[in-house]
């Protein structure tokens, strides 16, 4: 993403008035912004503008949040997605990054951290075609291209999962603080996004459970110790 170049918003949001105070607060921050209200148009929406980063309501008419990012991520691996909600609930939280979710904001949200969670997941989008690749006891990592593979199986990562697997990856047995994964990977380390990085440590050790070289150790109060040889 160049200096120059606006980043393109594709805005899913039903309630029109916040809507249009999201729209024009990021418009006159310099953002390009395409709003739909309907969520059967989100799609089309999105095949046709091809947006940098996707900022989506769940609850919208005709098509949720998370049938849209399902449909999306079928045809985009990389491009952001954050969810705008008002829903809490870790089954919640779960499903959305399960359909490739980058982050999530609940409402009621500063525009200040909506504007700051855009540039940081638009600033991170993989852009290399050289893969950096990873060796990871008896796995292969491959951070670009969002995957990790072993004896033959791949597992396809989102991009925040891929963010945090290279952040531990890179700290490799040492003790890295909690507070400061949250602050690097989701811009703070209010109670909602430590809820989002539970989730994804679990994830994270389900996935890497084939070899039992790795471990990812909670310290209590302090934060995490990816063991790796």
């Amino acid at each position: 993403m160049t200096a120059d170049k606006k980043i393109k918003v594709l805005y899913a949001e039903d309630e029109l008035f916040l809507g249009k105070i999201v729209k024009e607060s990021l418009e006159s921050r310099g953002f390009e912004v395409l709003m739909e209200a309907d969520g059967a148009a989100v799609v089309p929406a999105f095949l046709k503008s091809k947006p940098d980063i996707c900022v989506l309501d769940i609850m919208l008419p005709n098509k949720d949040g998370f049938a849209i990012a399902d449909e999306i991520r079928s045809s985009d691996k990389n491009v952001p997605i954050i969810f705008l909600t008002a829903r809490t609930q870790t089954e919640d939280v779960v499903k959305g990054f399960s359909v490739g979710a980058n982050d999530y904001l609940r409402k009621s949200f500063s525009m200040e951290e909506l504007i700051v969670r855009i540039q940081n997941l638009v600033r991170h989008i993989p852009a290399k075609t050289n893969d950096t690749l990873i060796t990871l006891g008896k796995y292969t990592f491959y951070f670009y291209r969002q995957l990790i593979r072993c004896e033959g199986e791949e597992k396809k990562l989102s991009f925040r999962e891929s963010q945090l697997l290279k952040l531990l990856y890179e700290n490799k047995n040492r003790i890295i603080d909690r507070r400061h994964i949250l602050n690097l990977l989701w811009g703070n380390d209010s109670f909602f996004n430590s809820r989002n990085l539970d989730v994804y440590i679990t994830k994270m050790r389900s996935y890497l459970k084939s070899d039992a070289s790795l471990a990812i150790v909670t310290i209590k109060g302090v934060g995490y110790r990816f063991v790796c040889a």
